[in-house]
C-alpha cells in the first residue's frame, strides 16, 4: 500500500524561504505568489481553511556562514527559524532554501549541516509534515554579486543534497527545478524569479506532492462523492463482479 503521510487535515502551514517565497516587484500582487496559490489550492480541497503564514525574506541566506550573508537581508534562516517556525507550531512546514546560498558559492557541506539543524529542531519541537523543495530554475548566472558564483552544475549538486536530506529525515521532496523544465519563459527578465506563470507551475507541483501523498486533501471530496447515485451504483457494480471498492486509506488510520 502507498504510504499516507497525512490523514488529518492541515491546520497551519508555515513557509520559510527567500525572495521567491516573500514575493516582490516581479509580480503584480501577493496573490500571484506560489505560496498563496498553494494555500488556495489546499483550501479548495479541505472542509476548513488552513492558517497560512509566509516567512519569506528577499535576499535571505541559510546562515551567517553563507558567503552571501554580509550582503543578505537579515536575519538568516538559522537565526530566525525558532521564532518564525517553531513558535508558530505548524503541522505543515515548507523549507525552501538553497538558491541564494548556491549563487553565493556556499560549500555544500555547510549548507547541508545548516538545513539539517533546522529540520531536526523543527521536527523535535512540533513534528509537522516537512516538505523540502529543490532550487528553482533561473537564468541570470552572472548578475547581482556576490550572488554570481552559481551554475547549473552546482545547482544539480545542491538539489541532489536536498533530496538526500529529504530521504535521511523522512521529509517529502518537491522537485521544483524539474517542474519548471528549463523553460526560460517561466522566469522574469531579472533572471532570478519565476514570473506569474512560473509561480503557477511551482504551486501546482507542490500541490501535486501534497495531494499524492496526503489523504487529508481528498477527505471532503470522498465524503461528498460517496452518497451520490453515481458512486453508489458503480460501487454496487464493482461489488457484483468481485472488484469491491476498498477505502484502505481511511480504514487504516486507527
Amino acid at each position: 500500500m502507498k504510504r499516507d503521510w497525512q490523514a488529518k487535515r492541515f491546520e497551519r502551514m508555515v513557509v520559510l524561504g527567500e525572495s521567491t517565497v516573500e514575493g516582490g516587484g516581479w509580480l503584480e500582487n501577493d496573490s500571484e505568489r506560489w505560496t498563496d496559490i498553494l494555500a488556495d489550492l489546499i483550501n479548495r480541497c479541505q472542509d476548513s481553511r488552513i492558517d497560512y503564514i509566509n516567512k519569506g525574506i528577499g535576499a535571505n541566506a541559510i546562515s551567517p556562514r553563507s558567503p552571501g550573508y554580509d550582503s543578505s537581508a537579515k536575519p538568516s534562516a538559522l537565526e530566525r527559524y525558532r521564532d518564525d517556525v517553531i513558535a508558530q507550531a505548524p503541522d505543515l512546514f515548507l523549507l525552501c532554501y538553497g538558491l541564494n546560498d548556491m549563487r553565493a558559492g556556499m560549500p555544500l557541506t555547510d549548507f547541508v549541516e545548516d538545513m539539517r539543524t533546522i529540520i531536526t529542531d523543527v521536527r523535535e519541537a512540533c513534528n509537522p509534515l516537512i516538505v523540502l523543495t529543490t532550487i528553482y530554475y533561473m537564468t541570470g548566472w552572472k548578475s547581482f554579486p556576490p550572488f554570481d558564483r552559481g551554475s547549473v552544475g552546482l545547482t544539480q549538486e545542491y538539489n541532489a543534497a536536498i533530496a538526500g536530506l529529504a530521504e535521511e529525515h523522512d521529509c517529502l521532496l518537491s522537485d521544483l527545478w524539474e517542474a519548471e523544465g528549463g523553460a526560460d519563459w517561466l522566469i522574469n527578465p531579472d533572471g532570478i524569479h519565476a514570473n506569474r506563470v512560473g509561480n503557477l507551475v511551482i504551486a501546482h507541483r507542490l500541490f501535486e506532492t501534497l495531494a499524492s501523498n496526503c489523504s487529508c486533501l481528498s477527505d471532503s471530496t470522498y465524503v461528498r462523492d460517496l452518497p451520490t447515485d453515481w458512486t453508489q451504483n458503480t460501487m454496487a457494480g464493482r461489488e457484483g463482479v468481485g472488484d469491491p471498492h476498498d477505502p484502505w486509506w481511511r480504514e487504516s488510520r486507527g
